[in-house]
């Protein structure tokens, strides 16, 4: 996994919105978590999660 440090100070509701909407693009199984500290987004983490279907058996 791979922290990408982006300045979110300053910006606008607009620009954290599509911040977010980055985070959701394709997401199939999984999480967005944003954390806000004194009212400000400070970080918006991406969790998926990849569901593997098991082989056929070959006899």
């Amino acid at each position: 996994m791979s922290a990408t440090l982006r300045n979110l100070e300053g910006q606008d509701e607009a620009s954290i919105l599509r911040e977010i909407h980055s985070a959701l693009n394709g997401l199939k199984f999984g999480s967005v978590e944003i954390t806000v500290h004194n009212g400000q987004v400070v970080q918006i983490e991406r969790k998926e999660k990849f569901r593997l279907q098991p082989t056929g058996k070959t006899a």
